[in-house]
């Protein structure tokens, strides 16, 4: 087991590292920019290193300075959290390079699974459903013409290196398929540095269903049923919950078996997500993550484990501590992002807080590296916190949840709270019938 490990991240996921290393004798190195000097991943780690200034591509994004705080930790291993650099094979090489273990995949199935082409090719190749589609990238409008007319419309443009919604675009006919082509690559090419761009069967209402697989590297590999994330505005998740509303025993014994053998196969180490569209009954590959996912929180509520402990034991060589036949659900959880954002522009609110109460009581969690009078810098992502609740089934869970909203306090700057009270009375949430469509559409009626 290590002695000491490096979280190249910051905020709620480094100070969730920072205790699971607590809780398992494990010394913690913080690394920091100038603008999170005084964050609360700093105050809590054993030691901090200062590694360069505010903007992320100076300092959490600096590969080099990274591994240096290494060397002058002595940090035998380095946990990237999530963003950031969790999913850059190159830094998982460089680590390896220098002898510092990476709590994570290994840099070729980073690489396999950062590109969405390969990502695909590979999953039909273990065994896994996907989405009809081109078969790799399309070098021309032509090429994306002949594709469509044999799927079928409506169809999804799509960047190769993409994420976050960046590079994706509908077309629901010929017409609309040229402006959406070329709007797709030239936003892949602004964003990722490379236009190439690939197509898929654009689903009408699909929900969207993620897998959590976790593996050892050696042939041995679990899954840990699934979560939906289908509650998303401009592709980026605000609500999430496991197990899923919509998915049964079977089906979730069917797709979670498929998937653990796929990594089985892979010799895949460590936790990841694989992405689907579930729509009638049918599951299509999207994507798979190579990380700890900002959701990852519901998953532990009910299978009570600890997800980063678990990543710490397999990077060490001791593998998982849970068979398949171990893992039984208990109830339903679901988590709310709070973000520093103004609603219903969803623009960022960066400021000082005032004043902060976090729920308790039965079946709350609050991840958040917030305090009273912290700055919240406005040089990084939104997210301040996620509120996570566990019940005996899910409307216990609903109950929780606004009970848990309506203690929650953080005065001085504009959240997303408002935002899950409203939710919280719909119908449609209260019976879990939604998609990936539905928020932006209520949002639209709502705000418009």
């Amino acid at each position: 087991m290590f002695d000491k490990i490096l979280i190249a991240n910051r905020g709620e996921i480094a100070l969730r590292v920072i205790r699971a290393c607590r809780e398992m004798g494990i010394k913690s190195v913080a690394v920091h920019s100038t603008a999170d000097t005084d964050a609360m991943h700093v105050r809590m780690a054993d030691e901090s290193v200062c590694i360069g200034p505010a903007p992320s591509s100076a300092s959490y994004l600096n590969k080099a300075a990274i591994i240096s705080a290494c060397e002058i930790t002595g940090a035998q291993a380095v946990h990237p959290g999530y963003g950031f650099l969790s999913e850059n094979a190159s830094f998982a090489q460089a680590l390896e390079d220098h002898g510092i273990t990476f709590i994570g995949p290994n840099a070729e199935h980073i690489r396999i699974m950062g590109d969405k082409i390969t990502a695909k090719e590979t999953a039909k190749e273990l065994g896994i459903p996907v989405v009809p589609g081109s078969d790799g990238g399309l070098p021309d409008f032509e090429t994306a013409r002949t594709v469509a007319d044999q799927i079928g419309y409506p169809v999804i443009i799509k960047a190769t290196a993409g994420g976050g919604g960046r590079g994706m675009k509908v077309a629901k006919s010929v017409e609309e398929l040229e402006v959406a082509f070329r709007t797709a690559r030239s936003e892949a090419k602004a964003a990722f540095g490379n236009d190439e761009v690939y197509m898929e069967k654009y689903l009408q209402r699909p929900r969207h269903i993620e897998i959590q697989v976790f593996g050892d590297g050696k042939g041995g590999a679990v899954h840990l049923a699934e979560r939906d994330c289908s509650l998303q505005r401009r592709h980026q998740k605000v609500f999430e919950e496991a197990p899923g509303p919509a998915i049964t025993p079977k089906l979730r014994s069917e797709i979670g078996t498929i998937c653990a053998n796929a990594m089985k196969k892979l010799k895949y180490i460590g936790a990841g997500t694989i992405e689907f569209l579930y729509e009638d009954g049918n599951f299509y590959f999207i994507e798979m993550n190579t990380r700890l996912q900002v959701e990852h929180p519901v998953t532990e509520a009910i299978f009570g484990v600890d997800l980063v402990r678990e990543q710490i034991r397999v990077a060490s060589g001791l593998g998982l501590s849970f068979m398949q036949d171990e893992l039984e659900i208990n109830g339903h959880a679901i988590e709310v992002r709070i973000n520093a954002e103004k609603i219903p522009a969803f623009s960022p609110c960066p400021g000082r807080i005032t004043q902060f109460h976090a729920p308790g009581g039965l079946g709350v969690r609050m991840d958040s590296a917030i305090y009273d009078g912290y700055r919240i810098p406005p040089y990084y992502d939104s997210l301040i916190g996620k509120l996570i609740v566990h019940g005996r089934d899910r409307p216990e869970a609903l109950a929780r949840l606004k009970r848990a909203l309506g203690e929650l306090i953080i005065d001085g700057i504009d959240t997303s709270i408002p935002l899950f009270d409203m939710l919280l009375a719909e119908p449609d949430i209260q019976n879990g019938d939604y998609n990936i469509h539905w928020l932006e559409k209520w949002l639209e009626k709502q705000f418009s």
